[in-house]
């Protein structure tokens, strides 16, 4: 296992961070996974046994029951507080009231001392605001996380799911008033979904913001399960739960030229998908879930699939972006001012 800088920081996250949505199964989330302790705590030994570090949970899933069977698991397997990095996120609805959703000061407060309980533990180490509020000015956002890191409930703030143009404004803010900055950003980022590209990865590159990558595998549809015949396979998760959206069309585009590369290694498609995103230079950590330990066991084996110069180049002119206004204008225009 590699261990990588997050962010503009001096702390080391494993390449692999284990992702815990199939922790639980409440409400809604039963589309996604209905783990409970024992295989739970299955699933995080194995993950810190193959040199895992970093755990990712978030309040909401399975309201909230995924981030108590994760605080249990830690528990129940007697590891050491201070040997893992511990992840979660605010944002989203924790109830009926007006007040239980958001990034208001109140409603991060409260939150967080919620996970806290949750995960049995004294601090966060890395706080993640799950999306944007429209309704929220940022500057309250902002100071509320910084004065939970003050106060050492917190060590690094992140975010997710923002726009550009959103996090840019964040940096700015904090930069002006000397606040607590976001160190990473989770976003979803798979090879057959870069529009992440465009926009985001350069400003990470310039900022130095670490990148966490959700649904790598884009929902599943690169496991090896899809095929072009079968788009629906019984027993996967996009037969109940079709998320993130995909270009399918595409996605079997790029899945015809990975299966060649996957067979000639001997490794599952699912390895190329991920070995693809850990040669990319921005990426800090991929988040990986599972709802079986075979599961898990095939995600963790990419850390050893070496692609080389050639492969990459056919995987990445297989799932190149669509020229795009302003990119190409600029591409066009700075091309006499490149080394």
């Amino acid at each position: 296992m590699k261990y990588n800088i997050l962010g503009n920081t001096g702390l080391k996250v494993s390449e692999l961070c284990l992702g815990t949505m199939t922790f639980g199964g409440k409400g809604f989330w039963t589309a996604i996974g209905t783990l409970q302790q024992q295989p739970v705590d299955e699933l995080v030994k194995r993950s810190v046994e193959a040199g895992i570090n970093f755990i990712d949970t978030a309040n909401v899933y399975s309201e909230g029951l995924s981030e108590q069977l994760t605080g249990q698991a830690i528990k129940n397997l007697g590891l050491k507080r201070d040997s893992l990095v511990i992840a979660t996120k605010v944002r989203g609805k924790m109830g009926e009231g007006p007040n239980q959703t958001g990034l208001t000061r109140k409603h991060i407060f409260d939150q967080v001392d919620e996970s806290l309980k949750r995960l049995q533990t004294d601090y966060i180490d890395l706080y993640q605001i799950h999306g944007y509020d429209p309704l929220t000015p940022l500057e309250e956002t902002l100071r509320a996380l910084d004065d939970l890191v003050k106060s050492g409930k917190v060590r690094y703030i992140g975010c997710s799911n923002l726009a550009a143009w959103q996090l840019m404004k964040a940096l700015g803010h904090s930069e002006q008033k000397g606040l607590a900055k976001f160190v990473s950003l989770q976003a979803y980022y798979t090879i057959a979904g870069r529009d992440l590209e465009r926009e985001i990865v350069p400003l990470l590159s310039d900022q130095k913001v670490g990148l966490m990558v959700w649904s790598p595998l884009a929902g599943g549809l690169l496991s090896g399960k899809y095929t072009r015949e079968n788009q629906s396979p019984g027993d996967s998760r996009r037969a109940n739960f079709d998320f993130p959206p995909v270009n399918k069309d595409r996605a079997f585009n790029i899945i015809d030229v990975m299966l060649p590369i996957a067979q000639s290694k001997g490794v599952s498609v699912a390895q190329i998908a991920l070995a693809w995103l850990l040669h990319q230079p921005v990426v800090t950590s991929i988040i990986i879930g599972a709802k079986k330990l075979e599961q898990l066991e095939d995600n963790l084996l990419a850390i050893d699939v070496k692609l080389t110069q050639e492969e990459l180049q056919q995987l990445n002119e297989a799932s190149k972006l669509p020229a795009e206004y302003p990119g190409w204008m600029i591409e066009r225009q700075g091309a006499d001012r490149k080394a």
